[in-house]
Formats: structure tokens, sequence, C-alpha cells
């Protein structure tokens, strides 16, 4: 039996698990200008440097605490704008005007986040003292297969991010709360599910029932938590394959989190050129009334509604993802309490 106590293991969740890499913000978003942002536990401030290259750091200067991104940029550090110490995108305060040779200089006395920058979207690798170097980011084959095209789709949205994973880990509700939907209005409204091991997580799909409805949603952890489902296209759609949505899902704060989809479809040639066409002229809206009815659902839920749940076995896969990231939790708290760290 572990020793952490609820409230630690509820903590932690609340800011996002450690050591994998998190969705944080369309690409466009980051220039060579400052911009700060709370994201899973921290606020940052990221920023291009002079050839484009990312970097984050975590928004607060070292001296005083004031936020870095008041401050100027020089190419790959900051200068604080209160008294000018200078923080490397290392997070070593490489210059201190103010006391030049003091103990802070030289010191690395600020966070630093490795980002990378993917299929239109920044990554950070958000680490605890023990683990902070970042695995390989693997992404579905959806997001790095050249057979598929994909739409970012970016929201931020009130309430937390572990809704929005209960919300997708549950492929029932699509058959009600989006019934009037053009790729959702087929199906049964009852059906029996199943739990399907993968090297990567697990599925969990209804039985019987494939290529109809929102039939089936998969958990996967490659470096970053991601879930994937596919949802059938009607020959309204257009050319392609099945539509499939990629997910992840960041904590902001306790009431606000940033929801990003990858919309993908796997097509090639002239066919990827009329989808692409068919998807921002017609379709694109669509599946943004979809996701209004998740948002609006979830965002009208009380914080504590979890807290007054009576479920059933539809809900075997939401459980079973919360039992996963549980016990990653416990994992974390436990090894760190063993090496007299605190994760943050």
């Amino acid at each position: 039996m572990s020793n952490v106590s609820e409230a630690a293991i509820d903590g932690l969740l609340a800011k996002g698990l450690r050591n994998q890499w998190y969705a944080i913000c369309p690409s466009g978003f980051v220039s060579e200008k400052p911009l700060s942002l709370r994201r899973c536990g921290y606020r940052m401030v990221l920023w291009r440097g002079l050839d484009g290259s990312l970097y984050a750091l975590e928004d607060r200067c070292p001296h005083r605490g004031v936020p870095l991104s008041c401050g100027i940029l020089m190419d790959d550090r900051i200068a604080c704008g209160y008294h000018g110490v200078q923080v490397d995108k290392d997070g070593v305060a490489v210059v201190v005007p103010g006391s030049p040779g003091c103990k802070l200089e030289g010191s690395k006395s600020t966070k630093s986040f490795p980002m990378q920058e993917r299929n239109g979207l920044v990554f950070a690798y958000v680490g605890d003292e023990a683990h902070p170097d970042a695995p390989e980011l693997v992404l579905p084959e959806e997001l790095s297969s050249p057979e598929y095209s994909s739409f970012l789709c970016y929201a931020e949205w009130k309430g937390d991010y572990r809704y929005v994973i209960d919300n997708v880990m549950d492929p029932m509700h699509g058959t009600f709360l989006h019934k009037q939907s053009h790729s959702m209005s087929f199906g049964d409204t009852q059906a029996n599910f199943k739990i399907r091991e993968t090297e990567t997580g697990f599925v969990f799909e209804k039985e019987g029932q494939r290529n109809v409805n929102f039939d089936w949603t998969e958990y996967g952890h490659t470096g970053a938590l991601w879930l994937r489902l596919e949802i059938p296209y009607p020959k309204t759609g257009g050319p392609g394959g099945n539509f499939v949505i990629v997910g992840m899902y960041t904590p902001i704060s306790d009431t606000m989190c940033a929801v990003v989809h990858w919309r993908c479809r796997k097509v090639s040639g002239w066919q990827r050129d009329t989808w692409r066409f068919l998807y921002k002229n017609r379709l694109e809206a669509r599946h943004w009334q979809v996701l209004e009815q998740d948002r609006t659902m979830l965002e009208l839920c009380d914080p504590d509604a979890n807290k007054h749940e009576n479920l059933y076995a539809h809900d075997m896969g939401l459980v079973r993802m919360r039992r996963v990231m549980r016990n990653q939790a416990i994992a974390q708290l436990t090894a760190s309490a063993d090496a007299g760290r605190h994760v943050a």
C-alpha cells in the first residue's frame, strides 16, 4: 500500500503528471516577443530566437521573482526588465549587472523546458527533478505519416482537463449528445463494451459494432498522453478514409484547460486537395458545433461532479483511464518521496 495521501494524488493530477510532453499552444502563438502562459502548474514564458528556435523558461526572474516576460529578449536569453538580470535558455543567470560575480551569476536558478514544434503545435516537456531529460516524443501515425492530412483545432475551455479526457473516453455520449451530427446519427443506443490492450495503452470499444458511429477510443502514451478515436464518414463527407481525431489535453489551472484536436484523414493526390477544400468550406463548421456541445456540457458541470456519479458498464473506459493516471501519480509521488524530493 502506498502512503501517498489522496490530497497529494489529486494535487498532482490537477496540475498534470510529470515526465511527459504536453501540448502547449499553436505554433503561431509564439513569436519574437515574450509570451506568458500558465500550463501544468507553471507560469511559462515562451519565445523564438533569431533563427526561429523555440525556448521556454519558468516566467520568474531568479532575483526577485518578477515575470521574465516583462523583460527584453536577447536571442536565446531574456534580460529581466526589473534589474537587468540575464537568464539564458537553459535557466542560467549569465549576467547580473547590479552585482557582477555574485553567487546568483552562473547558477541554474530558473526552470527551463525542452521544446518541440510538431504538426502546427508547440510541445513542452514537463519533468521533475529526477527526470530533467525529455524522452522521445512519438506521435500517432495520423500525425507522422505523409499518407494522412490533418487540421489542428485548438480551444481553451473552462474546467478541469480531466473532464475532457473522461468525455473522450466515453463513446456512448456521441450517440446521444451528438445525435444530430451528420457523422454520428447512426448506431445502436445500447452496446456492450470491452477493453483491448495495446503496446502503448488500451482501446475501449463496442462489441460487434465498427465503422458505424463513434465506436471506440484509444489511450496511448508515447512520451505524451494522447487519445484517438475514429468516426466513419457518409459519402457526403468527400473522398478518403474514416475521420480520425487525435486529442491532447493540458491543464492551465484548476478552472481552465487547453483542448487540442487534430482532425485527420487518410487521403492522397487530388483527393487530398478535394477533402481539404471540402473540409474548410463545409465540414469544419459542423465539427466546431459538435465540440461546442461538449464544451457547453462540461463547463456546466460543477467542479465536484465526479464525486456524485453512479457509473455503469458503459463507463469502463473512463474508469480504466482514471486508474491509469492515478497509478502514475502514485508512482511519481512515491519515487520523489523516496528520493527526498517534492513534485511541483
